[in-house]
């Protein structure tokens, strides 16, 4: 989590998040939405390099869907196309019910992680995703019962407070994702990540987003200080100006920068020990 551990070659854990739950293919004409897609997608980003897959389920209209049957669905075809890869489920950036935020978490088997959203946050000119505590530490205790590692989402400085609130229930180590972007999210620059990284403790990892056009600036950072990174559609649809992306050329450009950085990639296995996740292969 240091600059020290950049220097020591420390390995570094590739998300790829392929899907999301906002943005269809109406904004990219290759988006992967069905089951077989994701799965597809989710093949070609392990190939390329990825450790995790973080997985949204859609209906068959391409809006999101929450239904432990329809994750079912989604996580059966990534396992069965996939060889290792860790599978991470999505039940947040959503005002959906805490019933339906639940349901993600009850696939069999369960997810190996699954994201947790720290505090509210506005997204588009309608939509505010409350995240109480209530709701946090529900999500929380049921990944705790299920084994699932949490991805703790701090989408703007006052989300770590929330994180170190719950932090001493949390298995060892932490795994903070700082998350950079518009509206109530932390303003993206590479003083703001610094700042946040410099406010962690000790014993956690940290992962970084950037979304749009600071995807590739502030990942190539988090290379530099020790963090880990998430890249895919979800989070950036084009490549470089003008020109659209795939999930897998993505993933491909964020191996090739950490590699010629001197930071290893991870595989599935690695990022396993490296995180604490329990393995559901």
């Amino acid at each position: 989590m240091t600059y020290d551990e950049y220097l020591d070659g420390k390995p570094v854990v590739v998300t790829a998040a392929l899907t999301g739950g906002i943005q269809g293919k109406e904004a990219h004409p290759d988006l992967p939405e069905t089951p077989d897609e994701i799965a597809a997608a989710a093949a070609a980003v392990e190939a390329a390099g990825a450790a995790v897959v973080h997985l949204h389920a859609r209906r068959d209209n391409g809006e999101r869907a929450f239904s432990t049957e329809r994750f079912q669905a989604v996580t059966d075809a990534v396992r069965d196309a996939t060889d290792d890869v860790i599978v991470q489920h999505s039940t947040g950036g959503t005002a959906a019910p805490d019933a339906l935020r639940a349901e993600p978490l009850r696939t069999d088997p369960a997810p190996e992680m699954a994201s947790l959203d720290m505090g509210p946050m506005n997204r588009g000119r309608r939509l505010t995703s409350e995240n109480t505590r209530d709701t946090i530490d529900g999500l929380h205790a049921e990944m705790r019962e299920r084994g699932i590692k949490p991805e703790l989402e701090v989408f703007n400085n006052g989300h770590l407070n929330e994180s170190f609130r719950i932090l001493d229930d949390l298995a060892d180590p932490p795994y903070l994702n700082l998350i950079f972007g518009p509206g109530t999210l932390a303003p993206p620059s590479p003083a703001n990540l610094q700042r946040m990284v410099d406010q962690l403790p000790e014993r956690a990892e940290f992962n970084v987003i950037g979304f749009g056009p600071h995807q590739l600036p502030l990942t190539t950072q988090s290379l530099l200080l020790g963090g880990h990174v998430r890249v895919g559609l979800e989070d950036n649809s084009y490549l470089r100006k003008g020109e659209l992306a795939t999930n897998e050329a993505l993933v491909e450009r964020t191996v090739r920068i950490a590699e010629e950085l001197g930071r290893p990639v991870a595989s599935p296995a690695e990022a396993r020990d490296l995180l604490g996740v329990e393995s559901r292969r």
